[in-house]
């Protein structure tokens, strides 16, 4: 699978670690930065990843900052994408399961390496319900399509 990473200064450190993770559980990684643990702004990973995930290019994504608040925010303004901010394996797993989300949003700083590693892998796993969910998000695809003409 290829899978869409990025993260702001706050981030980059824990981002390598998981693009460690990700190669290593067979997955193609396409890494939108920050490159270094310098200061920069999360809209500017955000936008071309969750870009990436609505193109095709990617299947899922994965954004992490500070909070995971900034980059779900940012994340979410692509339409298309259905990025959550997640803490722990349920509310991934749900995530997945119930909102057929496509993004990940992580918090570097209020959550561990080790727990984020378990949130990944769940989101890697997890797949779509369907059923009773499908039509909760065809309201959401019309609000989009709404927003976009101006309605």
């Amino acid at each position: 699978m290829k899978v869409a990473l990025g993260a702001d200064h706050r981030g980059y450190q824990a981002k390598e670690r998981i693009k460690q993770l990700l190669v290593e559980r067979g997955h193609e990684v396409l890494d939108f930065g920050t490159d270094a643990p310098r200061s920069c702004d999360y809209p500017d990973m955000a936008f071309p990843a969750s870009k990436a995930v609505v193109d095709g290019k990617a299947q899922l994504g994965v954004l992490i900052c500070g909070t995971g608040i900034g980059m779900c925010i940012a994340s979410n303004k692509v339409p298309g994408v259905r990025a959550a901010l997640c803490h722990d394996e349920l509310t991934c797993e749900m995530a997945r399961r119930h909102n057929d989300a496509n993004v990940l949003c992580l918090p570097a700083d209020l959550i561990g390496e080790a727990l984020m590693k378990r949130i990944v892998d769940v989101w890697l796993r997890t797949s779509f319900e369907g059923g009773r969910h499908e039509g909760r998000l065809e309201k959401i695809r019309e609000i989009e399509q709404k927003v976009r003409q101006g309605i």
